[in-house]
């Protein structure tokens, strides 16, 4: 009876089941990506750095460098900016900065990887900024050499109303104007005063050294000027510009130097306003630019050297 019992007791089997975890997710395959490209830009950096030269590495630099621009002014040559040549006062030196951003252009890269970036690339760029620079220094010498020549001879002071003096985008734009009592030619014709031939003499001393080539033109006021023969203010600019190479020439300037002879007549006025003005009768001298350097710095409007020199008081061109 007992084994009865005993064997229809049922069997309790108790099974424990673990808690299973949870999926683990993909973060990890995001965080191994920002780590591979972190690398990879870490590698190229560096390759970059490498495959560069010194002086495109410089030009970098300064591409991300501020640039600070004095305010201030000294007391020498505000002829370049048209100032007057001889005033009272201290006269505020016009200070020409050229400033340029370095464009780097991205290696270039061959079919088997190999950089075929021409390494002196960088260099033919700070060649030209150089150039450039050394050319615009000489510029400011030669103004302020011919207004201490001015100063340094007292029969030529009264001719500072006479010469301007401007930085163009063609180059260094030295002018000998008409003012009002005062012509550099006689009326109608082409034989200079003796005043003129004085004042392109200091011209030629002051640019004869440089080395840039040499354009000069003349110009007349709007008066016709016409005679039986057609002789006209075309002819008359034209002769009037001649004489002055001729004068610059028996002065010292190599003839070689000297590249264009223009007459433009009444066609390029120097005052638009008022195109038979004195002031538009000139010989206009420019030492040009060598145009395959950086580009030129902005031209600055043309102004008379001292009151008066434009005047407006036409005396027969």
């Amino acid at each position: 009876m007992a084994d009865e019992e005993g064997r229809s007791q049922p069997i309790i089997i108790k099974r424990i089941k673990k808690g299973g975890h949870g999926h683990h997710g993909g973060a990890w395959k995001v965080a191994y990506a920002d780590f591979v490209t972190a690398m990879m830009a870490f590698f190229l950096l560096l390759w970059l750095l490498n495959s560069v030269t010194e002086e495109q590495l410089q030009g970098i630099s300064n591409y991300f460098a501020p640039t600070s621009l004095s305010k201030s002014t000294t007391g020498a040559g505000q002829i370049l900016s048209g100032g007057t040549v001889i005033g009272e006062g201290a006269m505020p030196n016009a200070t020409f900065s050229i400033s340029s951003s370095t464009s780097m252009p991205p290696p270039t890269i061959g079919a088997g990887g190999e950089d075929l970036t021409d390494p002196n690339q960088g260099q033919m760029e700070t060649d030209s900024e150089a150039t450039a620079r050394y050319e615009q220094e000489q510029f400011e010498q030669v103004a302020e050499e011919l207004r201490q020549a001015i100063v340094r001879t007292p029969e030529l002071a009264g001719l500072a109303q006479n010469i301007l003096i401007d930085n163009t985008a063609e180059g260094l734009r030295i002018q000998l104007i008409d003012a009002e009592g005062l012509a550099m030619f006689p009326s109608g014709g082409s034989s200079m005063y003796e005043h003129t031939k004085r004042a392109l003499g200091l011209v030629a001393r002051a640019v004869q050294e440089m080395p840039q080539k040499i354009s000069i033109s003349g110009h007349t006021d709007a008066i016709p000027f016409n005679d039986a023969s057609g002789w006209s203010n075309w002819e008359l600019s034209a002769d009037r510009a001649l004489a002055s190479r001729r004068a610059l020439i028996g002065a010292g300037v190599p003839e070689s130097r000297i590249v264009r002879v223009v007459g433009r007549a009444e066609t390029d006025p120097l005052i638009p306003g008022d195109p038979r003005a004195a002031g538009n009768r000139r010989i206009s001298i420019v030492l040009l630019r060598d145009l395959s350097g950086t580009p030129a710095s902005p031209p600055s409007p043309p102004q008379s050297v001292m009151p008066g020199a434009a005047g407006k008081n036409a005396i027969k061109g």
